[in-house]
């Protein structure tokens, strides 16, 4: 059995202020991914005791970018998708083991009034076809903050959010398209109707407390690894960025 667990920082330095490596070391997975790390290369120090790491930077100063920590040394490593227009923010990295590869990522958002609209159903379209490339090879594991709440179920007020970035309909679609190529959103696998469930909130308007949030972070599989799932959680309690971490614990 591998524990998987997916947590986007909002700044790694900010977030090991406020308990990082503790939560890192308690939660003992065997792959850790996170996002929005804000780093560029030789700006943050760890103890990553027992894990491997890897990391992709964003060419933009305290922007994005994506890290991965793992026990087990993977096969391959791979930073970015090989296609320098989408790789110059730091989102995507991808490691390879025998039994699958897990693709970590942070995708883009699309901004407030959708200013970055166009571009992000390009990029939609390209991680797809990057990921279905990979599963010509070997099942795909998915995971990170994919910047979109699926259906309304996955945020406190859907209707007063619709058009807005990270829940308009076109979004929304090209989610639908991943699935419908054969992806499986391991949560709703588990918990279909489950309500309440967020895993980010706004910082303003005590959104946390009041749990007025979006499920907006993911693990997603190839259908050919479900029979391998075992559970998959939301660890609101987790504090240290606006996001909290998910995980996903699967047999493989």
């Amino acid at each position: 059995m591998k524990k998987l667990i997916s947590w986007n920082v909002n700044g790694l330095r900010a977030c090991v202020k406020k308990g990082f490596l503790e939560y890192l070391k308690e939660s003992d997975a065997d792959i850790f991914c996170i996002q929005e790390t804000k780093l560029q290369e030789g700006q943050i120090d760890l103890e990553l005791d027992g894990y491997y790491d890897y990391w992709n930077y964003a060419e933009k100063k305290g922007y994005s970018g994506t890290a991965i920590f793992t026990k087990e040394k993977p096969l391959s490593v791979k930073i970015g998708m090989g296609i320098e227009e989408h790789d110059k923010e730091g989102r995507v990295i991808t490691l390879e083991f025998s039994e699958f590869y897990i693709v970590n990522v942070y995708t883009p958002n699309s901004k407030q009034g959708l200013e970055r609209i166009d571009y992000r159903m390009v990029w939609e379209d390209v991680f797809r076809e990057y990921l279905k490339g990979l599963e010509n090879m070997k099942p795909v594991i998915v995971c990170g903050d994919l910047n979109v709440a699926h259906n309304e179920i996955d945020l406190k007020n859907p209707k007063s959010n619709r058009q807005n970035a990270g829940f308009s309909d076109q979004e929304r679609s090209k989610i639908g398209e991943l699935l419908d190529s054969g992806f499986i959103d391991t949560y709703r696998y588990f918990y279909p109707e489950k309500e309440g469930e967020y895993s980010w909130w706004s910082y303003r308007f005590n959104a946390r407390a009041n749990n007025a949030g979006w499920r907006i972070d993911y693990f997603l599989i190839s259908e050919s690894l479900k029979n391998k799932l075992n559970d998959a959680k939301i660890h609101a309690e987790v504090m240290g960025s606006d996001h909290c971490p998910v995980e996903l614990t699967i047999n493989i």
